[in-house]
């Protein structure tokens, strides 16, 4: 514990003799930030003044702003960090109000590891122009048996984004990246690990992206009777069997299940005249299930009910997308 020492007889009041060494000791980090100063009562124990001449001495400090008072708790060194300069002067700093204390915590763990603030600009420059060069080119990835995921995510993104994007197999992406400087890979979390393993030593970068949680089909499933014959229909093979796998382990076999990809119009047509309801799981599929239910009209008693799931891939993803991409 510091101990502090007041001489009586000196022509520096006692008051001011306690407040320049609890300063010294704040300023020599013997209090380091967030130490909590003694209380009152062990000052006036150990110095032999007076509580309320303490006291004062602890709002001097506090309006000198290097102690905090918290009510019931006691005095705190602040931690001051950076607070009290603002080096940069910029519009941005209203609009993102964090930003610059991540910067300034950023350049300090780069200073800490012994990074000078020349090498840390560099590292930062070259982060931020690397992402630029990425941007420039967006790819989109599944696997070839999944290839139908890819086209959903694609054109989802591109009317999104407004921007240009190409849909690449997963099996032929490597030799595109090889062809090029910088890309951004997209894919579903489902292949994320697949995409990581072949862009990232091709220094390009992957962006996962998160579908939607079909919440509100998940409920109609619940509520369904038993023996409800419900259809499942997508470009993409895996949500199809995904979603039959999900719905089994909420029913069983208490529902009659039939699947198809799109482009299978033998077993759309069956689905179309055997479903109660069917699911539709990007806009391709609902436009084709829809114009199907139409066709076959005149020889279906009941037309089943179409539920189409709008956006597959969720708004968060689309907006971190933008972020990445520099788009806003």
């Amino acid at each position: 514990m510091v101990q502090f020492h007041i001489q009586p007889d000196s022509d520096i009041p006692a008051s001011n003799q306690l407040y320049n060494q609890i300063l010294f000791a704040i300023a020599s980090r013997q209090f380091p930030p967030g130490h909590r100063l003694p209380s009152t009562r062990q000052l006036a124990m150990q110095t032999g003044l007076h509580r309320n001449t303490i006291s004062k001495v602890y709002r001097q400090l506090e309006e000198a702003g290097v102690v905090d008072a918290h009510a019931g708790s006691g005095i705190y060194v602040r931690d001051q960090g950076h607070d009290a300069v603002v080096h940069i002067k910029s519009p941005l700093l209203d609009q993102y109000p964090l930003a610059h204390k991540i910067i300034q915590n950023s350049l300090d763990d780069l200073l800490k590891q012994g990074c000078s603030l020349g090498q840390a600009r560099e590292l930062f420059l070259a982060e931020i122009d690397w992402r630029l060069r990425c941007s420039a080119q967006v790819l989109v990835t599944a696997p070839m048996h999944d290839i139908g995921n890819g086209e959903v995510l694609l054109r989802e993104l591109e009317r999104a984004l407004n921007i240009p994007m190409q849909l690449v197999p997963m099996e032929e992406l490597s030799q595109i990246l090889d062809q090029t400087r910088s890309s951004t890979v997209v894919t579903s979390r489902y292949f994320i690990a697949q995409a990581e393993a072949i862009a990232t030593p091709r220094a390009a970068r992957v962006i996962p992206i998160d579908i939607y949680d079909f919440e509100k089909e998940i409920q109609i499933v619940k509520e369904m009777s038993k023996g409800t014959c419900l259809g499942i229909v997508s470009l993409s093979s895996g949500t199809v069997g995904v979603a039959e796998v999900i719905i089994h382990s909420l029913r069983g076999d208490d529902l009659l299940v039939m699947t198809a990809q799109v482009n299978d119009r033998y077993k759309l047509n069956a689905i179309v005249r055997s479903a109660q309801t069917i699911f539709s799981f990007d806009e391709i599929s609902c436009a084709t299930v829809k114009a199907t239910v139409s066709a076959a009209r005149e020889d279906i008693i009941r037309p089943p009910r179409v539920i189409c799931c709008e956006n597959f891939v969720v708004s968060k993803s689309v907006s971190l997308l933008k972020r990445e991409l520099g788009l806003e």
